[in-house]
């Protein structure tokens, strides 16, 4: 167990980033043979808008590296942390550090930015996006991804884990993306099934609806189990679906200068 973590503790750069590439470009690839909508779109314009998004994303993560370093020595110099104060089998503090992860850095802070407002205004360019694909997973406007990767931080801390755990998470993380946005149609049976634990491709596209409840609904990233716990959890028929946000145009899905300067138009009138 131990090699197994230091593998992704010291796993380099470019293996990470190989790592994004691989599942991207894997469920990107599968969604033209197996696609759950057949979409009337530019797939090259409508990736390269998003991919935009990602290089914003990547250099956040650059800069964050730093600041997720200092946090990590300085627990290890402190001890602080719920991790601390048991012993545990390392596999069980692992799994436990990733449910709190999840429910920390995805479900909550994902609540929040669709409940207060001015989080809401960030977080409206994610569901711009009439085409939802497996590169929408990377479609966050820079200020909404530094929000997510503060509470992942937060995370951290409470639970005291060690880095290893925080990359191992990552990696799952980048995974789960991908997938619960692909445009894959995967067995009804399957999906609602794996539905009851982990979010699905089926179960993310209802959070995608252009207008509520679904908007509201189906916050997870991994677990399914915060939505069916809290009660925002919905699974009805994908055929229902219709992609964008009932506030802004379709057509500006698109327009990269219009959607970074969507949380400052106060045209935009949102519901909260």
């Amino acid at each position: 167990m131990n090699n197994f973590l230091l593998f992704f503790e010291e796993m380099p750069v470019w293996q990470k980033l190989s790592w994004i590439v691989l599942i991207l470009g894997g469920f990107w690839i599968l969604e033209g043979y197996y696609a759950l909508v057949k979409f009337n779109y530019d797939k090259w314009k409508h990736a390269r808008t998003n991919f935009i998004f990602l290089g914003f994303v990547l250099l956040i993560n650059t800069l964050f590296g730093i600041l997720t370093a200092g946090i990590f020595i300085w627990l290890d110099k402190t001890q602080f942390g719920l991790l601390q104060l048991i012993e545990l089998p390392t596999w069980i503090e692992l799994v436990l550090a990733i449910i709190v992860l999840d429910l920390i850095a995805q479900y909550f802070v994902h609540f929040l930015l669709h409940k207060v407002k001015w989080m809401w205004r960030l977080h409206l360019i994610h569901h711009t996006d009439t085409h939802v694909d497996a590169t929408t997973g990377t479609r966050h406007h820079p200020l909404d991804f530094i929000i997510r990767e503060s509470f992942a931080l937060v995370a951290v801390i409470i639970m005291g884990m060690p880095v290893a755990f925080y990359f191992f998470y990552r990696i799952l993380s980048v995974f789960f993306t991908y997938f619960t946005h692909a445009n894959i149609n995967l067995p009804l049976r399957i999906d609602k099934t794996l539905s009851y634990i982990f979010v699905t491709p089926n179960m993310h596209k209802f959070h995608h609806h252009y207008k509520l409840p679904w908007t509201d609904r189906n916050y997870g990233n991994m677990l399914s189990i915060w939505d069916r716990i809290f009660g925002t959890f919905v699974y009805d028929q994908t055929q229902k679906i219709r992609y964008g946000i009932d506030l802004i145009e379709d057509s500006t899905s698109d327009k990269i200068s219009y959607q970074l300067k969507i949380p400052f138009n106060r045209s935009i009138k949102t519901r909260n």
